[in-house]
């Protein structure tokens, strides 16, 4: 799908783009991979949200490639914020470098002021760092003045921590800035056309439940499992980590 509506080939009133589920993430970035192959992205670098969006990104960082320019893979890492009494409940999100970003009509039902989440907004950022050291150590982020910005998960439900990533990315002055997911709820998918110029997303399935749902094996990632990841990009481009 790249329509600003969802509809045709990603919905459930026509046939699918994509078989659903996917066997796994790797089968997914391959899948994304081809769609993102007709955007003629030069000199793009791929940042995937870990830890689920690493796996789709390094396969679309492989096709992406070529001999002469091969496409880095990077992370950019994103904390969600969450209501206090119930953290899986997703109040908002922090990206590095970026400020948080809330879900005011939320707040508004839950009767909460951004102010009152500092704590939380503080020990997420504790967090991000954290994980941030323990993928790039002291290297930062690679430029992306000028260069298309590619920025990858394994699915969007809410979208919250990816409108943080890429309010996050924007900051960075990208030439282009694409938001690219193996399937993602509709009305996040439209939803995200506010914040990138393109939306590549093959499937889009208007019942919704959450993004595992969409995959056979979709199993919790470790820190470790990113940097692995990480280590077979560098590795494959003959690059040091």
């Amino acid at each position: 799908m790249r329509a600003r509506t969802p509809g045709g080939a990603g919905t459930e009133t026509e046939r699918p783009a994509v078989r659903l589920p996917y066997t796994d993430r790797a089968e997914a970035g391959r899948v994304l991979a081809e769609r993102l192959v007709p955007l003629r992205l030069e000199g793009a670098v791929v940042l995937a949200l870990p830890r689920g969006g690493v796996p789709v990104g390094y396969e679309i960082a492989r096709r992406l490639s070529t001999p002469d320019r091969p496409v880095p893979l990077e992370v950019l890492v994103t904390r969600k914020i969450g209501y206090p009494p119930q953290p899986e409940l997703g109040v908002g999100a922090v990206a590095e470098g970026g400020e948080p970003v809330f879900d005011h009509g939320l707040l508004a039902r839950l009767s909460l002021e951004e102010s009152d989440l500092a704590a939380t907004v503080t020990a997420e950022r504790a967090e991000l760092e954290r994980r941030v050291r323990a993928y790039r150590g002291d290297r930062p982020l690679p430029a992306l003045g000028g260069r298309p910005a590619i920025v990858v998960d394994d699915g969007l439900a809410t979208g919250g921590t990816a409108r943080a990533a890429l309010r996050a990315v924007r900051r960075l002055g990208p030439s282009r800035l694409v938001l690219a997911v193996p399937v993602g709820a509709a009305e996040t998918v439209t939803a995200l056309w506010d914040e990138a110029d393109e939306v590549v997303a093959p499937a889009v399935p208007w019942s919704f439940r959450a993004v595992g749902q969409w995959y056979v094996h979709f199993e919790q990632l470790s820190d470790a499992d990113v940097i692995a990841w990480l280590d077979r990009d560098a590795a494959a481009r003959g690059a040091e980590r």
